[in-house]
């Protein structure tokens, strides 16, 4: 069943244009189909990027990328809805853009040749280091206190978090399951992290959150 317009988006701008340095020309002249929210219609990425950076969280997102997972692309699109300070790529540098749908464009994305480089960028700033991954002794998600500067790390699809990783980490915790399966899929669990981020520390109460 589809649901919503066909076409995604808005067309050339009727009328006289608007003014204002955060305004792309062509998108005016010619229409504005990518994926973003009517407040950036017809906006540079450039103008779209400065503003989400006066509003980002406190909270980072790490994965390792040993096998070019697909879920690191759809991670990144879940950190862009969530609005993470900075996304960060631990191993090898080249990864699955597909599943992002181009939101990397407007997140900050840094590179980190192992999970020790990664983990003395984050403390030098001061942002602990969780790791996401069902081991024993983990913490509950559902009953701990989440600090407001922490980065969420998360391995690949089937191994979890290498041995370096679960190492290197503040702390890690799991996910509660009640079905049969052992574990759940990676981009998944990186939603619920950061959504429960933003239930404990994100600020509700404004225009700051699209609800459609």
């Amino acid at each position: 069943m589809p649901h919503g317009p066909a076409e995604v988006g808005v067309g050339p701008w009727e009328g006289p244009w608007p003014e204002g340095e955060q305004y792309d020309a062509r998108l005016l002249a010619e229409g504005d189909r990518r994926n973003v929210v009517d407040r950036y219609r017809y906006w540079t990425v450039e103008a779209i990027i400065a503003d989400l950076d006066t509003r980002r969280h406190d909270f980072h997102v790490a994965i390792e990328n040993w096998q070019h997972d697909f879920n690191i692309g759809t991670i990144v699109r879940s950190a862009n809805a969530f609005l993470a300070a900075e996304v960060h790529i631990v191993g090898n540098r080249r990864w699955n853009r597909r599943g992002a749908m181009v939101t990397d464009r407007y997140q900050h994305v840094r590179h980190h040749p192992d999970v020790a480089s990664l983990a003395a960028y984050l403390h030098d700033r001061g942002v602990v280091l969780y790791g996401v991954d069902n081991l024993p002794g983990s913490l509950h998600l559902e009953t701990t206190s989440l600090p407001r500067r922490v980065c969420f790390l998360f391995g690949q699809e089937g191994p979890g978090l290498s041995a370096g990783a679960r190492a290197a980490c503040d702390a890690t915790f799991s996910i509660a399951q009640f079905g049969s399966t052992r574990s759940i899929n990676a981009s998944a669990a990186g939603a619920i992290a950061m959504h429960a981020w933003v239930r404990q520390h994100a600020d509700l109460s404004g225009d700051d959150a699209w609800r459609g």
